[in-house]
């Protein structure tokens, strides 16, 4: 199957039930809302993921996901928080920005060999496409972010 539907509609998963909706291209932008939950496919904020809607929105979700492999001990985390919040409000919604506590979901830092904390990972079609580790500040964040989440040519 495609990374997308078709040309012309996206799959983007709920935020909230994780049910998958088909949504046109042309109208992502237009404030989509969950056809079975019915609550905003996008509220401006990180998505904070367990491994079931982490597995949900990088494989049934056609958005590239960038996923802050944060913990509440770390001091450059909490210091990225911001940013990162503010880095969704800018990106969504062709970007779903989602956190994963590394205490939480210790099978998730294992899996994506996370050593250190902030990670930065962009999952597109289930696959990493891009990372980086440490704090810095949101323009140079965001514009990481949309670097890695341009299509390739």
């Amino acid at each position: 199957m495609s990374a997308q539907v078709s040309a012309t509609t996206l799959r983007v998963v709920c935020p909230h039930c994780l049910a998958a909706n088909r949504v046109p291209a042309d109208r992502i932008g237009e404030a989509p809302s969950c056809g079975a939950c019915k609550r905003d496919l996008f509220d401006g904020h990180p998505v904070a993921l367990t491994q079931a809607a982490f597995e949900r929105h990088t494989t049934a979700g056609d958005l590239p996901v960038v996923v802050d492999f944060w913990a509440a001990w770390c001091g450059p985390c909490l210091a990225m928080a911001p940013i990162v919040e503010r880095a969704a409000r800018e990106l969504e919604p062709h970007v779903r920005v989602a956190k994963v506590d590394t205490e939480a979901e210790p099978g998730l830092a294992s899996r994506f060999g996370i050593r250190s904390i902030p990670t930065f990972v962009v999952v597109k079609n289930g696959v990493e496409v891009a990372r980086t580790t440490g704090a810095t500040d949101a323009q140079r964040f965001v514009g990481w972010v949309r670097s890695a989440t341009q299509p390739r040519r």
